[in-house]
């Protein structure tokens, strides 16, 4: 016969696995064929007279395998932000706002998938590599996306590319260690 302890903890643990039960994206508005990119980098940052470091960026960009690069940053935001490559305070700045809008697009067409209400949500995981203030974009994104403030949050900062499998590590473990939790990621 099982213990009183053992009862109470298979109470509050789901049976089974974590499901993921639906995917939203969203890409920043522009996009660079990898293979134009170094050229546009040097010529905004008004570096093409580093014709060596050129040549070595671009064969990094070549040996990436990348073919897209999607990136909120623009020509005219350069243009309009004349420190942005000298400041990180100004780039972070960028990042601050527009991080939580994007991940408003990818939980709202996640969320559509579901098919769902977003009352269900009992937490949300957020991963950046950038955007680094407070309250930080797992607030602005419950708030944006207008989360019961009983959801409870995970921020990750400064992940870098193994982001993305962090959190769904920490979804998993919170799935499947949480009876009934419905778990937003955004990265």
């Amino acid at each position: 016969m099982a213990s009183v302890e053992e009862i109470r903890r298979n109470a509050q643990r789901p049976r089974g696995p974590a499901t993921i039960l639906a995917i939203g994206t969203a890409l920043p508005d522009n996009c660079f064929p990898q293979v134009e990119f170094p050229d546009f980098f040097f010529r905004v940052t008004k570096s093409e007279h580093l014709t060596q470091l050129k040549e070595k960026f671009k064969l990094i960009c070549e040996r990436t395998m990348i073919k897209k690069r999607y990136m909120h940053l623009s020509e005219k935001i350069i243009k309009e932000n004349p420190n942005i490559g000298a400041s990180l305070d100004a780039r972070q700045d960028i990042a601050n706002v527009e991080v939580p809008k994007l991940g408003k697009i990818a939980a709202v067409n996640a969320i559509g998938e579901w098919g769902q209400p977003k009352s269900r949500i009992t937490h949300l995981v957020f991963c950046t590599t950038t955007s680094l203030h407070m309250p930080g974009a797992d607030y602005q994104l419950a708030k944006i996306l207008g989360l019961e403030p009983k959801v409870k949050r995970v921020m990750l900062y400064l992940q870098g590319c193994f982001g993305g499998g962090t959190v769904l590590r920490m979804a998993k473990d919170l799935a499947e260690n949480n009876v009934g939790a419905r778990v937003l990621v955004v990265c």
